[in-house]
């Protein structure tokens, strides 16, 4: 009589277990070069920043550019007192150097280039002002400072009603970003809401629909076109 042969199943266990092993290897592997590989892509990001910014900027205005960047006002000012240039020198891509922290954000380097004479209504290559790039990006705090600056209610009032190439005032820029305190500010400064752009879109138009922003500006609207207004356009 033949004697079954006996299954040792501990031996398939074994086996099991490191098939499963080198499988989480694998696995771990090909994570690890996914990670790799995203690294090295923002590396080649960082890198093609760079080269972009090499073609685009001076050499010798690099380290201002970088500053305004970065929001470095100490960096800032050392460039500055190198370089020793005009204040409203377009840095990069047109743009002076407020226009570059206002479009950044930086109310530290703003102040200091007001400190040393920037102009609020230099133009970049759009046609825009300093103060189109801080209602863009929503910059309550920089819109509030350029407005004080201008010190008076006439170069405040010439300020808010300068177009760009697209016939878009700061509001329209800060309708268009959602920016409702912005906008708030703007309107109480006495922008125009009922100002057209190119594509007769007036700045409640360039806001979405339903929204708080768009509901202040038509409101205006309404009020600036009133018999009773005394700001009737």
């Amino acid at each position: 009589m033949a004697v079954p042969e006996l299954i040792d199943e501990s031996d398939d266990d074994g086996v099991e277990e490191d098939l499963a092993a080198a499988q989480r290897f694998a696995s771990d592997g090909d994570r690890g070069v996914e990670e790799e590989d995203d690294y090295e892509d923002e590396e080649e990001e960082e890198e093609d920043d760079d080269e972009e910014e090499e073609e685009i900027v001076p050499k010798h205005l690099r380290p201002i550019a970088k500053a305004l960047r970065t929001g470095d006002a100490d960096a800032l000012r050392d460039g500055l007192d190198t370089l020793n240039i005009n204040i409203d020198h377009p840095i990069e891509d047109g743009d002076t150097a407020l226009h570059l922290c206002c479009l950044y954000g930086h109310l530290s380097c703003v102040q200091l280039l007001m400190e040393r004479g920037a102009s609020l209504e230099s133009k970049d290559e759009e046609g825009a002002l300093p103060i189109h790039d801080a209602c863009a990006g929503g910059f309550i705090q920089i819109v509030q400072f350029l407005i004080d600056a201008a010190k008076s209610p006439e170069k405040v009032r010439h300020m808010l009603d300068t177009t760009d190439s697209e016939g878009e005032t700061p509001l329209h820029h800060a309708a268009r970003g959602e920016h409702l305190d912005v906008v708030r500010l703007l309107l109480m400064n006495g922008a125009s809401p009922n100002k057209l752009n190119i594509f007769e879109k007036t700045p409640a138009e360039l806001s979405d629909q339903g929204t708080e922003v768009r509901g202040v500006l038509e409101a205006a609207a309404v009020e600036a076109t009133s018999p009773d207004s005394s700001d009737s356009k």
